[in-house]
């Protein structure tokens, strides 16, 4: 394939653009930076689960007008659930801050911290964070797909662009997120970040759950 470096950038710009706002699955990665457990390869399963969706959209969505409106509908059943739930559980930290910052509550109270999520656990969360949103699928798999239709044969430039586009940003977020780490270690900024999660996740769903009617 001859890359075409215009249309490459074009896809390359409109993942980024699409992903940068703080979604669910930047918030995770957020998390687990400064929660420091398994960042690398959180950022490596959401970037690889966005690959696979702006592939599915590149080569297979956009082709056949996108989701059907059944698919569409479970997805975001599921995505509404998810939302739901978790930002659930943002709020019970939110509520009990001690639970959120377990090195900052272990150095106050010299008690061990909670065990560490396990490797298959951080991909089963990575991946349902990628996979159950339904604005994941909306950006990636049907807005990337159908965008790339413009270019024709250059489709797939435009495609890699996107996916590199994933690639760079989750890179980005999880070299910050590492950065963060080692210097918001305390109780009043994981406060912070559950209750604006909490408040971002609800609200999504909501979002969600209003779009049906």
């Amino acid at each position: 394939m001859t890359l075409a470096f215009p249309t490459f950038t074009a896809g390359m710009v409109l993942s980024m653009s699409l992903i940068m706002a703080i979604g669910p699955q930047n918030a995770h990665v957020l998390r687990m930076g400064l929660q420091r457990q398994h960042l690398w390869l959180t950022v490596a399963v959401c970037a690889l689960a966005d690959i696979v969706l702006i592939s599915l959209g590149v080569f297979g969505l956009a082709q056949l007008g996108g989701l059907s409106d059944k698919l569409l509908g479970a997805l975001i059943g599921a995505g509404v659930l998810f939302l739901g739930v978790y930002g659930w559980q943002a709020f019970q930290r939110f509520l009990r801050p001690q639970a959120a910052a377990p090195l900052a509550t272990a150095q106050a109270t010299s008690q061990q911290a909670p065990a560490p999520i396990s490797q298959r656990q951080a991909i089963l969360s990575a991946l349902a964070f990628s996979w159950l949103n339904p604005h994941a699928w909306l950006d990636t798999a049907v807005l990337i797909g159908t965008a790339s239709l413009a270019y024709g044969p250059g489709s797939k430039a435009f495609g890699l662009g996107a996916a590199t586009g994933s690639v760079v940003w989750f890179l980005v977020l999880g070299a910050a997120a590492f950065w963060l780490g080692r210097r918001l270690n305390s109780l009043h900024i994981w406060r912070v970040l559950d209750g604006v999660v909490a408040l971002m996740m609800w609200g999504t769903a909501a979002w969600l759950v209003a779009g049906l009617f």
